[in-house]
């Protein structure tokens, strides 16, 4: 199948239900490989295939499910179009090619273009760009509003449409309470039990009923049409009872005496009241994407055709010439081409040093520019650029699903259905103790809307968006909610050695030559890095930087071969020229003696020796030796305190090896490890029984990250690293690695906290609803009768406490 996958922001979710609800609803479209909601960050991702369904058809099934997908349109001037049919063809682009965009309409007289589309999956960048591949001009909006943007005003009018009907509540809802209480205390007169009294509650009560709590309705018989019950069921079944009996006592005479319009008021109001919270306090759980998001300025100074002009930062292109003043935000990413400037990356690496910039630097979008003026070339624009891509694998970290969540997520699809059993034999039960309807009908109610699956939905995904968040601003990026959790079971991390624990830039520190060949050091230089001149090792390259330093002038090489993790050869002035490892001129047969006493003195130093053979003579032997991090050992220290056990893979010889896990302390170490056998001593830890996060940057150190049960990528390393990682250091420090576990544990200690407080408030108070404790005569009235309205204020608050739980996760200290 031809796999398109996409992301759509949904609204009108009241409950881990109806995430469950829209999953099984899309499911069944013909196409769909895959569907997951996130109620917490309110966004499904789907993939499915482009040639048997579109967007639109995903959304009509969300809609048809009961629920809604955030769009936005924008209006812009098109250039170029000729006839009617330019029209159409443009029309016909931006609804095809286009993911995201759901209608385009092209007017033909005016020149513009109206675009109905979906915040987060379709910019005005990418219909422009769609226009003028198709041949014809576009000119970007200067009005209007961001596709993420868009998102959130569709929130917050959903915040306000909640507001407004929780204050419709409150002013109905307060008086009736108030009067009926006053009543049933006697704290008012006797008029107040004449006949029009309750007929006056009723007025009051109605419009709550049907105005504020129309929501619930609405969306319960949604759900129910879907062959589902949510949230909304329970509201709408608990409020209806206590409002129709009392309709009913006005209606037949001799049904009853006490009315019950405030019970139905409060618990909608409170209710109400609860979403409203919860929707505001659910709201901050994403505030590192929006803080992200606010890192892309609007504007960028570019120079074109001589002439220094500001536009929008969607118009800059690959190789437009930059300039950033000091205090600016960087606008995209590119390569300084003058200038000299501290820029501040804390956003992107999580440090708050700021790092120096000069000609040939690369500049990062987002971050701040210091005290200097630069001018760069842009060399990544829009979706390209870094920070886009962080934004992108934050939002899919966040609207991921952690295999944690499985269980609430089990529990969350038969929640209600069970609420309603219990809440039925509850009531019967009541009425046969009893012999009396009301207070059977009192008990069913309680149970009804004290339960609350809105706090098993949240526990999890709430804590995720927290934690990854949390993560972004340390410069950490975890790629899905399984990595988050998986990072808290490691025993055992792996250091791939080059660029993770040293700095990965190897310098030549000795050249030692031996015979006539290479009579003197420059000689040996130029032999060896003629050689290395076809290496793309890290070792080979410090080679050529030595004898480039020098001054010496390199022979192009011939017949050049290299034999994986051991050494190059190559035939040099017609003279066959090996450089490598002493093991590999060991298995030769090579007279090493000579070196002996040079070779043990270089290696005890942590330095790693090259030797040069020429026709199988001793040449000498140069040296080369690679700083270490200043934050390794540190950083490595950190570990021993969560617990870890750290194993170092190198391809040096072990008294090399050993000689730099000394310095930094680590415990194990695996030396003269090939490339291609990195992978392999991962998997033969984790046959021992360990769960193993490796952690490295290089291109041979991909199958190794595969491998692991969480690979960490150095952000600094290759691009095939970071791909195959589920974790991104993109401070390139080592430091990155026990904050990643100290994130992870704190996540998974917030949702087992969540996950403890929904199960329990539930296990607890549903019991307590139902009238366990009334036989115990020494516990509190309240306890033993629970109140509708108080289950309902229960209910009410218990989501927020939830998601408040998580948001502690900001303020953590992530050592």
């Amino acid at each position: 199948m031809n796999e398109k996958k996409i992301t759509l922001p949904l609204t009108g979710m009241t409950c881990a239900n109806c995430a469950a609800n829209i999953e099984r609803g899309v499911k069944k479209l013909d196409g769909v490989a895959e569907v997951s909601v996130n109620f917490a960050s309110e966004k499904a991702a789907v993939a499915f295939d482009p040639q048997k369904l579109g967007v639109e058809d995903l959304i009509k099934k969300i809609e048809k499910t009961g629920y809604g997908v955030s769009t936005a349109k924008i209006e812009f001037p098109v250039t170029g179009m000729t006839c009617a049919n330019c029209a159409i063809n443009i029309e016909r682009t931006l609804n095809k090619k286009v993911p995201g965009v759901l209608a385009a309409a092209v007017n033909f007289a005016s020149e513009r273009a109206t675009v109905t589309y979906i915040p987060g999956v379709a910019g005005v960048e990418d219909m422009i760009a769609a226009v003028e591949k198709a041949g014809y001009g576009a000119i970007a909006p200067v009005e209007g509003l961001d596709a993420e943007d868009a998102e959130e005003q569709a929130r917050r009018a959903e915040i306000r449409d909640q507001t407004h009907k929780f204050i419709v509540g409150v002013v109905f809802a307060l008086p009736l309470f108030v009067l009926s209480m006053a009543r049933d205390f006697g704290l008012i007169g006797t008029w107040s039990h004449a006949g029009w009294m309750n007929w006056f509650f009723f007025a009051l009560a109605t419009p709550v009923q049907f105005y504020t709590g129309w929501d619930y309705y609405k969306g319960g018989l949604k759900s129910l049409s879907n062959k589902s019950a949510n949230m909304d069921v329970l509201v709408a079944m608990g409020s209806s009872v206590a409002y129709f009996y009392s309709l009913a006592v006005l209606l037949v005479p001799g049904f009853g005496t006490h009315v019950y319009f405030e019970t139905s008021a409060v618990i909608i109001t409170l209710i109400k009241l609860g979403k409203m919270l919860e929707s505001r306090t659910k709201g901050r759980t994403g505030g590192a994407i929006r803080k992200l998001i606010g890192l892309q300025p609007k504007n960028a100074a570019v120079v074109r055709e001589g002439i220094e002009i500001e536009i929008p930062i969607t118009r800059v292109v690959v190789g437009d010439t930059v300039i950033v003043r000091p205090g600016e935000r960087i606008s995209v990413d590119g390569i300084v081409l003058a200038g000299e400037s501290a820029v501040d990356e804390s956003m992107l690496t999580g440090e708050p040093l700021p790092v120096d910039k000069q000609a040939g630097d690369m500049v990062v979008g987002g971050t701040i520019n210091g005290h200097g003026l630069l001018r760069f070339t842009a060399t990544r624009v829009g979706r390209e650029t870094v920070l886009a891509q962080i934004i992108r694998l934050v939002q899919e970290a966040q609207g991921s699903k952690a295999p944690i969540q499985a269980l609430a997520d089990r529990v969350a699809a038969v929640f209600v259905p069970a609420v309603i059993g219990i809440a039925l034999v509850v009531f019967v039960l009541w009425w046969i103790a009893t012999g009396d309807f009301v207070p059977a009908m009192i008990r069913l109610v309680a149970v009804l809307v004290i339960a609350c699956p809105c706090a098993l939905g949240l526990a999890t995904p709430t804590a995720i968006m927290a934690g990854t968040g949390k993560g972004a601003e340390n410069g950490i990026l975890f790629k899905n909610g399984a990595a988050l959790e998986m990072a808290t079971k490691l025993d055992t991390i792996v250091l791939d050695k080059t660029g993770t624990i040293t700095l990965g830039k190897p310098t030549v520190s000795d050249v030692v030559a031996f015979d006539a060949v290479a009579s003197d050091e420059n000689r040996l230089l130029e032999m060896s890095a003629a050689v290395e001149r076809g290496s793309e090792h890290p070792v080979g390259k410090a080679i050529v930087r030595a004898a480039h330093s020098r001054g010496i002038a390199l022979e192009e090489p011939a017949e050049f071969k290299a034999t994986g993790g051991m050494g190059v050869q190559a035939l040099v002035h017609d003279r066959s020229v090996k450089v490598g490892k002493p093991k590999w001129f060991e298995e030769q047969s090579i007279d090493l003696r000579p070196a002996q006493d040079y070779i043990r003195t270089l290696q005890s130093q942590g330095k790693t020796v090259m030797m040069v053979v020429s026709d199988k003579v001793l040449c000498g032997l140069i040296a080369v030796s690679d700083a270490l991090k200043p934050e390794s050992k540190s950083a490595i220290a950190a570990l021993h305190r969560e617990k870890l056990k750290v194993v170092m893979l190198t391809g040096d010889n072990p008294e090399t090896a050993r000689s730099i896990a000394e310095q930094v302390g680590i415990d194990e170490v695996v030396s003269e490890v090939k490339p291609d056998e990195k992978s392999t001593k991962v998997k033969a830890l984790q046959v021992e029984g360990r769960r193993v996060g490796m952690v490295g940057d290089g291109i041979n150190d991909a199958p190794a990250l595969a491998q692991a049960d969480v690979g960490l990528a150095i952000g600094t390393g290759t691009d095939v690293a970071i791909e195959t990682a589920d974790v991104i250091l993109s401070s390139g420090s080592l430091t990155g690695v026990p904050r990643t576990i100290a994130i992870s544990r704190a996540t998974m200690r917030t949702i087992k906290e969540n996950l403890f407080w929904a199960f329990g408030y539930n296990i607890i108070l549903i019991p307590i609803a139902a009238g366990i404790l009334n036989p115990i005569d020494s516990l509190p009235h309240f306890l033993r009768q629970l109140h509708p309205i108080m289950a309902a204020l229960a209910m009410a608050f218990s989501s927020i406490s939830v998601v408040s739980n998580s948001l502690r996760l900001y303020k953590a200290k992530i050592s």
